[in-house]
């Protein structure tokens, strides 16, 4: 390993052991912001029943194998020992974390969309830790009541706004990335993070479960239009923002074929489509198609 490499792991230990000790359980990444470790049952001939989330002892378990303890973050790193970031598990207490990443696209104006929900639902973003990420965007982390389960989300609050919750990480500052590197904003360093405003709170929650029947669909009707309507440059946002809201409803696996056709009429490839679909089911927890 390289000389570069070795001092950004260093680094990476450093900050995940710094992070250790505010509380906030950490697991190592690679300069793909992915968890560094594979998974131990990638070659298991057939799929597990139950997914394994270190139950078997091995590492390699993604943000299950998060941790406070300062022995266990150091074996961590000591066998990936080509990380160059770390992830911070969301959802754990004691702060119950919740991240709020504003992207920076050039057809999505995050913060003016946050923004406008804060003055529609009357809150406002309390001074709080912000990362800033190599592509310009920014992350602000809030804390949860521990009585409840933020699920994580991609664009159902906006365009551009994805929500880190439960099951969900944050790439810590300091990390270093293919894209360069995340770095605390001015001035929030010193910052607990803040609780997140019930008003807010509220919109991140899951909506109650539908019935099966009509509205559920329609609903899926809807979404597999959205996807046919995509014009060249859309079509795989449109495709993994539907699949996103398909798992969240709990319709995804029913809707994961005619979402695939319509992908593939708009003109994406199968192998195209597959793996936004695999993006919007990592993003939201659901089973992998």
């Amino acid at each position: 390993m390289a000389t570069t490499d070795r001092r950004a792991t260093t680094l990476a230990l450093a900050h995940a052991l710094s992070a250790a000790e505010r509380g906030l359980a950490v697991i190592p990444l690679a300069r793909t912001k992915l968890p560094a470790l594979r998974s131990p049952h990638r070659d298991a001939p057939t799929p597990q029943p139950f997914p394994c989330h270190g139950e078997c002892g091995r590492l390699g378990h993604g943000v299950h194998d998060a941790s406070t303890d300062p022995v266990r973050i150091r074996a961590l790193f000591a066998a990936a020992p080509w990380a160059t970031g770390y992830g911070i598990a969301c959802g754990l207490p004691p702060h119950h974390l919740i991240g709020v990443d504003l992207d920076r696209k050039p057809d999505a104006d995050s913060s003016a969309a946050l923004r406008e929900l804060a003055l529609r639902h009357l809150f406002t973003i309390p001074p709080t830790v912000v990362v800033l990420t190599p592509g310009g965007g920014r992350h602000l982390w809030l804390t949860g009541p521990p009585d409840q389960v933020v699920p994580n989300s991609a664009g159902r609050l906006a365009p551009g706004i994805d929500i880190r919750g439960a099951g969900g990480y944050l790439v810590g500052p300091g990390s270093r990335t293919r894209h360069g590197t995340y770095t605390t904003a001015p001035g929030t360093s010193h910052l607990a993070p803040a609780p997140c405003p019930p008003a807010l709170l509220r919109l991140l929650l899951p909506h109650p479960a539908r019935r099966a029947g009509g509205g559920t669909v329609t609903g899926g009707r809807g979404l597999v239009q959205f996807v046919l309507a995509a014009h060249e440059g859309q079509r795989n946002t449109r495709l993994f923002w539907a699949a996103c809201r398909a798992y969240e409803n709990g319709i995804g696996p029913a809707l994961l074929a005619p979402l695939l056709a319509a992908a593939q009429a708009t003109g994406l490839t199968e192998r195209e489509a597959r793996a936004t679909l695999a993006s919007a089911a990592r993003m939201t927890g659901g089973p992998r198609p």
